[in-house]
């Protein structure tokens, strides 16, 4: 014991030497220091006075306490895809063990949807959600972030210039902003124009930052260097199936719950399309063509099961 203990004091002694330090300065302040809780760490005071709904109705609260949870889980998932943008060398090991993790994040988020479907009471829902206005889960940053960090710039747009200047003359031709027009004007909602106001600049910095080490960009690189495996490109085909189809249609069946009403459907919060833009046989997004079969990606989004 009293060996290990001398050992350790001279590791620690060595490494706080390496940044200058005085090691028993250190450890008076770990002497004085209090034992940490559970509570503290996590902040879970702070965490559980987050949820402020704007209405008295009980169901708000499940409603934005699910939104919450979701973001954390998204936080999560771009916390690894910056790992893998980063790695060097990449491997496909890392690379297949970080989008697994990602994978079971997506698997939760969409079995998690039932919150949402089975979860709330729908009169409930149609009356809270008019103090909402504008906003709407369209404004979710984190998710855009996501779809730009998978994936070439390019595979996110729809009718873009062959060859432009830079990735912001692009921004204009983001598939996602379809979704967000008045149905009657064919004009941008304000929940568009406040979501580009606030994020606009640094969305178009990511994808700079991004466009050659995103997620297709990183297996590409791993596929030139003869390093890929049908391991990765298994779960990379699941992870793009599981965001760009088994996760709209989660969000489609819930509008559908809520939102279908004959002989017309009900507005989403914010305006947003939800008719047309939620369904991925209408968006077409794909992170990785190149791990999908031309039959495959002719039926992309017509079905929910899981690829081969």
């Amino acid at each position: 014991m009293h060996d290990a203990l001398t050992n350790k004091l001279a590791q620690l002694e060595q490494k706080f030497a390496a940044m200058g330090q005085d090691m028993t300065s250190y450890l008076e302040g770990l002497l004085q220091a209090d034992y940490l809780t559970y509570w503290d760490y996590i902040h879970l005071e702070t965490l559980l006075s987050l949820q402020n709904p704007k209405t008295a109705y009980p169901d708000e609260l499940i409603f934005v306490t699910y939104h919450q949870i979701t973001e954390l889980y998204f936080k999560l998932v771009l916390h690894e895809i910056a790992q893998i943008a980063q790695a060097a060398p990449l491997t496909a090991e890392f690379f297949t063990a970080r989008m697994q993790r990602i994978n079971r994040y997506f698997k939760l988020l969409e079995a998690s949807f039932e919150v949402m479907i089975m979860g709330m009471e729908r009169e409930q829902f149609l009356k809270f959600r008019m103090a909402l206005l504008p906003s709407s889960g369209f404004q979710s940053v984190q998710f855009r972030e996501i779809e730009i960090v998978s994936t070439d710039f390019r595979n996110l747009l729809v009718s873009a210039p062959d060859d432009p200047a830079y990735v912001s003359d692009l921004y204009e031709y983001l598939y996602w902003k379809l979704g967000a027009t008045e149905l009657a004007t064919q004009q941008k909602t304000l929940t568009l124009r406040q979501f580009d106001q606030h994020y606009k600049a640094s969305l178009i910095r990511l994808a700079e930052a991004y466009e050659n080490q995103n997620l297709n960009h990183r297996l590409l690189q791993v596929a030139a260097a003869g390093q890929a495996s049908d391991e990765l490109a298994s779960t990379l085909r699941e992870y793009d199936w599981r965001v760009n189809v088994r996760w709209k249609l989660a969000h489609l069946r819930s509008a559908v719950q809520y939102l279908h009403k004959e002989p017309e459907d009900i507005k989403a919060t914010g305006g947003t399309n939800w008719q047309t833009y939620l369904p991925p046989v209408q968006q077409q997004r794909v992170f990785f063509p190149s791990l999908w079969s031309a039959e495959e990606l002719q039926n992309w989004g017509r079905s929910a099961e899981p690829p081969v």
